[in-house]
């Protein structure tokens, strides 16, 4: 059950934000000059690789998207402290309004713009793991797996030993939205000899039209 009617920390949308992540990040990585966008770390890690090979625009290119994923956690605690939890917009619904724009401009912008492309994916996925942070009152993420895998096996882990059938089951919850993630990567790939990388549109146009997305 949905802890106390939060419908952000529903099991479904987390189903879907993951899903979301994994291809987007695909998106990024094929269709998109070889960035991973979601999350920083291979970034910051492939920026420090060119600044010791002396490649500085190449280091410059890794840098725009981690700017980029700092900026998008900005943007939402700006919404969520001005915008609130009013009654005719809720502010998770407002960040969820903003990526499902930001999507559909991107799938639009052709190759020469792959820089704007992966800062608007990297803006997007921050407003996404900072608006909706937990699953069922447990943080969790919609973007990257690393701290889901820890979470889940430390759960299982502690299940076993203790006997505790709840914690098995939020460990395998866990388990679930990396293997969503997972699923989002092969569909992006699947759509990539088809649409190009105007299947990004597709995705917001999906998005857009998803009923979990029009509740606070």
């Amino acid at each position: 059950m949905v802890r106390q009617g939060v419908v952000s920390e529903s099991f479904r949308l987390a189903t879907i934000l993951a899903l979301t992540g994994g291809f987007m990040d695909a998106y990024s990585y094929l269709m998109r000059g070889g960035v991973f966008a979601n999350a920083e770390t291979g970034n910051i890690v492939l920026m420090g690789i060119s600044l010791a090979q002396g490649e500085w625009q190449r280091a410059f290119y890794y840098l725009i998207p981690i700017v980029a994923f700092a900026l998008g956690i900005y943007a939402t605690e700006k919404v969520r402290i001005h915008v609130g939890e009013r009654t005719m917009l809720h502010w998770r619904e407002a960040v969820l309004w903003v990526e499902v724009f930001l999507v559909f401009i991107a799938g639009f912008i052709p190759q020469e713009g792959n820089p704007a492309v992966n800062s608007m994916i990297a803006f997007i996925c921050a407003m996404q793991i900072e608006a909706f942070k937990k699953i069922r009152g447990k943080a969790y993420s919609s973007t990257m797996c690393t701290g889901n895998l820890k979470s889940g096996t430390e759960l299982l882990c502690s299940a076993e030993h203790k006997g505790n059938w709840k914690k098995r089951r939020e460990g395998l919850h866990y388990y679930w939205i990396d293997l969503v993630f997972l699923g989002g990567a092969p569909g992006s790939a699947v759509l990539q000899p088809v649409c190009g990388a105007g299947h990004l549109v597709l995705y917001g146009v999906a998005s857009g039209g998803h009923p979990l997305y029009h509740v606070p």
